[in-house]
Parts: structure tokens; sequence; C-alpha cells
């Protein structure tokens, strides 16, 4: 609870005294909502959209995914948002995709144009919510098309498109549908893991950051613990009793198994059914090795989410990288955290001034 309220801050668009509030009020999971919700609606009487938006967003991020109120809250935030940042100049767009659409928000560059850089989020993520992320990269000279994909966003709750591994077919679906080439991916969170299997297979993609790499969760254990899953995915009774057991303990790890399920829309599914989506994303089915563009890898040393210990073997991996560079943010620099929340001022001038003399970011 305390790295989402120091991730609401970071995104740079709620205000300190509401954090603070929430911070006092919260003693359980199960006070998330009712607390950033009445946050919300306080910003939006006072007519501060922005905040209201991110409130919305904090509220909705820890419902379960059968509540009602996640669907409802999801749309007031849409709302809020478009409201509070209707003088950014952003478009909106919707890309053709299986039975329904990606949706896209695009920004144009500022001034002189460097490029394109084409985004993404991670597991939980919206387009939206990393606004600050793409106003950065637009005025430093870069046209920005963030999307959703499948499992992500409206492309889940509105169109209904259930998550698929395989990055590389909704990234060109967006690169086809604005006809785009030779431009730059970045991947957020778990999006370190799908920008690069979207790399190996899609060469219109010139330029890769990835933030932070993902790579194959299971190599990153350890011998003991990869034998004890072997065991357990062999006994899948007894795997379901032990993550339901763990899931009752541990909030963040029923967030992440209901979040799984949610979208791959399999919610009435047994819980081992989200392992074996985490279990989708393998050195194997990356295909780091396909990688030969311009790659700038990104990590915090005290990343409790994707460990730093993956960001070592995702550069490993990358054996024919056109050019191979890497940032380790630290805790001297507030950055050290998922994400780099904390200092994202920092995570942002490293990936566009690696953009604007790639390679050459510094180790």
């Amino acid at each position: 609870m305390n790295y989402q309220l120091n991730r609401w801050y970071s995104l740079g668009y709620s205000r300190l005294q509401d954090l603070e509030t929430a911070g006092r009020e919260i003693r359980r999971v199960a006070d998330n909502k009712p607390v950033f919700t009445k946050l919300a609606e306080a910003a939006v009487r006072e007519g501060r959209w922005r905040n209201a938006a991110f409130a919305f967003r904090a509220a909705e991020f820890l419902t379960d995914p059968a509540d009602p109120d996640k669907s409802v809250l999801y749309g007031r935030f849409v709302e809020a948002f478009d409201r509070g940042f209707a003088d950014e100049g952003f478009e909106r767009g919707l890309v053709p995709y299986g039975a329904g659409h990606l949706p896209t928000l695009r920004l144009r560059a500022v001034g002189h144009r460097r490029g394109t850089v084409v985004a993404h989020g991670g597991f939980d993520s919206f387009m939206e919510e990393f606004f600050c992320f793409w106003r950065v990269l637009a005025d430093r000279g870069y046209d920005v098309v963030a999307f959703e994909g499948p499992g992500q966003g409206a492309a889940h709750r509105v169109h209904g498109l259930a998550h698929d591994h395989d990055w590389e077919k909704p990234t060109g679906a967006v690169l086809d549908h604005y006809g785009l080439e030779d431009v730059a991916l970045l991947g957020i969170s778990f999006g370190g893991y799908w920008c690069v299997r979207a790399a190996a297979f899609d060469k219109r993609i010139t330029r890769l950051i990835v933030d932070p790499p993902l790579y194959d969760l299971v190599a990153a254990a350890g011998p003991v613990l990869r034998r004890i899953l072997r065991e357990m995915l062999a006994r899948p009774a007894l795997l379901n009793w032990s993550i339901r057991l763990r899931m009752r303990a541990f909030p963040v790890l029923r967030h992440t198994v209901r979040q799984a399920l949610f979208m791959t829309n399999q919610l009435d599914a047994e819980p081992s059914a989200a392992v074996q989506w985490l279990l989708g994303m393998n050195e194997r089915h990356l295909s780091s090795e396909l990688v030969d563009q311009d790659v700038l890898l990104m990590g915090g040393e005290k990343d409790r989410f994707q460990p730093l210990k993956l960001f070592h073997l995702q550069r490993v991996a990358m054996v024919n990288a056109k050019s191979l560079s890497g940032r380790i943010f630290s805790s001297a620099e507030h950055a050290e955290n998922h994400c780099q929340m904390g200092n994202l001022r920092l995570a942002l001038r490293v990936m566009a001034d690696w953009l604007d003399g790639a390679p050459g970011a510094s180790s």
C-alpha cells in the first residue's frame, strides 16, 4: 500500500494532502476503495478533475474484478481524465483488432520532430495513467502513440479482448493502422516482457526501451523453488489449495491472481490458471536472441516486483542486439523502486537522452 500511495504521487496528478489522508485512513485493503472514492468525489465537487481522475483510478486499482463498482470506477476515471486533460491536445483512436478494437492515445511532437515512440504499460495499467511519460516525450520532440493491448484497459473492459502474450500481434496492428516505420517501443512494468517479444518479431521497431525487464520469473528463482514449482504443477489440487491459502494471507498475491484471471477472461477458473498465465512468460517464448535493435534496459536496485536479477538475465540473453545499454537506478537517486517510482523525472530524462542519441546511455 505504501508503494501504491507513492506511485500515485510520483505520476504527478495527485495531491500530497489527499495521499496523506489516504495513508492515515487505509488500514486494510478493503479500505482502499471507499477512501479513494471519497477523495475523488471531493475533487469532482471542487472541479479538480486531474486529482479526481487519479483518485478514481486508485479506488479502482485494488477493487476485486467481481465487484460491479470496478467498471463504474473505471468509467468515472476515463470521464474525469478527459475533462482534466482536455487542454493537452491528445487524440484518442481505435485500432481494429480481432472482434474488437485497441484504444490509442496520441500526442504530437512539440517543436522539431525527432521520431516516434510507441508505448504501452504492463499487467494492470491504463494508457492514461502514464500520461506524464507521454507528455515529457512529446515535449522532447517525439510523436507518442500509447496503446492498450488485449487484456488491458478499454481493450478488455470495453471490447472484451483477452490477454495474449504474443505482443507482436497488437503492436503490429497499431503500426499497421498508423503506417508507422522506424519506431522506438517502450514497455513499462510487465510491458518490459511484452515489448521484447514484439521487437523480436517486428523489425519496424528499431529502438527498444525495457522498463524494467521481466525475462522469466521461473529462471530467476533458485533451484529449490523451481523443483517445488514442478512438483506443485504435477498436483493441481494441491497447487490450488496452496494458492488459495496464500491469497488469504497476502493481498498482493490475491490481487495478482485475480487480475490475471480477469485479464484472460477466466474469473471463474481455478487460481492455478493464473500461474499458467505467468509461466507463459518465459525465456523460450520471449525469444531475446531475435532482438537485433538498439536496446535500453532500465531497472531499480530494490524493485520488489521485477527484481534486479531479471535485469541481468535479460541483458545476458540479448546476444544479437545492435547496441545494448543499461541503467540501474539507486536508492541514492530515490528511484530504486518498481518503474523508478520516486524519481520519474530522472527516469524520463534517461529515456529521452538515450532516444536523442541512441545508442549511448551509460551503464
